[in-house]
């Protein structure tokens, strides 16, 4: 049995695949970012799966992209755990761009792969292999135009008093914004960029109020200007996304892509499909 696996920091989809590449089950568990997550997490959140754990012995490869998973360091945090559990199984441990690229891009195929999700990241695909000009620093000191991005930027218009009256009394009916739960949340408590992301529904079903478009667009700008303009042929290539905040802000992200003189290539909300299209062409191909 081999799996594949997805992970942002939110959620993780796994799929189970055959020798022959047939289905045999597909499940979620929450995220698992090891940069964010302690081991004991990380391990709990796998053998409370039932699927997961009833076929932990039955497991030959796991091929895992995943938040997180751009250094060292978490790579050996989250290959302990899995060893602990999946005790006959290989490991292949992967950042999720390579999830991205192997999702939106054909073969042979120049292009952008940009993730914009709980976090972000951008990357550039030749064709065949992948260059990164910049090292992700996490929720704090990057991830423009993220979920944990905005959340940041709504709790800050809510304290600062920028956002419309009338759409703050909305906003406090539907989040818990006493200031200690919020210190709690970010500074002591596990994964401070999921808690943050949870707020960036309300940006997207709000996105018409003229305050709230102004964030969207600063801060895909800024994306925009940071991450996609570092590579020289940016406007000779399609730019696509993964993740949910460019599929819900789709039509914005086109929009500020056009002015910028860029092309939108495809935009998908999870890449688990084409993952596992690649890895059933590989196992097609007896790559293991």
């Amino acid at each position: 049995m081999i799996l594949v696996v997805d992970s942002g920091s939110t959620k993780t989809d796994w799929i189970a695949l055959d020798d022959e590449a047939n289905i045999l089950f597909s499940t979620q568990t929450l995220g698992l970012n090891p940069q964010v997550l302690s081991s004991e997490i990380l391990n709990e959140r796998i053998i409370n799966n039932f699927d997961l754990f009833q076929n932990r012995e039955k497991v030959s490869h796991i091929y895992f992209y995943g938040a997180g998973c751009g250094v060292e360091s978490p790579i050996k945090r989250i290959k302990k755990v899995f060893s602990g559990i999946f005790t006959n199984s290989k490991f292949s441990i992967k950042e999720d761009t390579y999830a991205a690229v192997y999702a939106t891009t054909t073969p042979n195929e120049a292009a952008i792969v940009c993730i914009l999700g709980t976090g972000s990241n951008c990357t550039y695909f030749d064709g065949k292999n992948i260059e990164q000009h910049i090292s992700s620093l996490g929720y704090v000191l990057m991830d423009e135009a993220s979920g944990n991005f905005y959340g940041k930027q709504l709790i800050r218009a809510y304290y600062f008093k920028t956002m419309p009256p009338e759409l703050a009394l909305k906003f406090e009916a539907e989040f818990d914004l006493n200031p200690d739960t919020i210190k709690e949340s970010i500074y002591r408590k596990e994964n401070p960029n999921t808690y943050l992301a949870q707020f960036a529904k309300f940006i997207i079903e709000n996105k018409e109020v003229p305050e709230m478009k102004a964030i969207i667009n600063d801060g895909l700008q800024r994306f925009i200007s940071h991450q996609i303009f570092q590579f020289e042929n940016a406007k000779q290539i399609p730019i696509h996304f993964i993740g949910s905040i460019a599929f819900y802000l789709k039509e914005e992200l086109n929009e500020i892509l056009t002015k910028n003189g860029l092309s939108m290539g495809n935009v998908i909300k999870r890449p688990i499909d084409g993952i596992v299209a690649y890895h059933k062409e590989l196992l097609d191909t007896s790559y293991l």
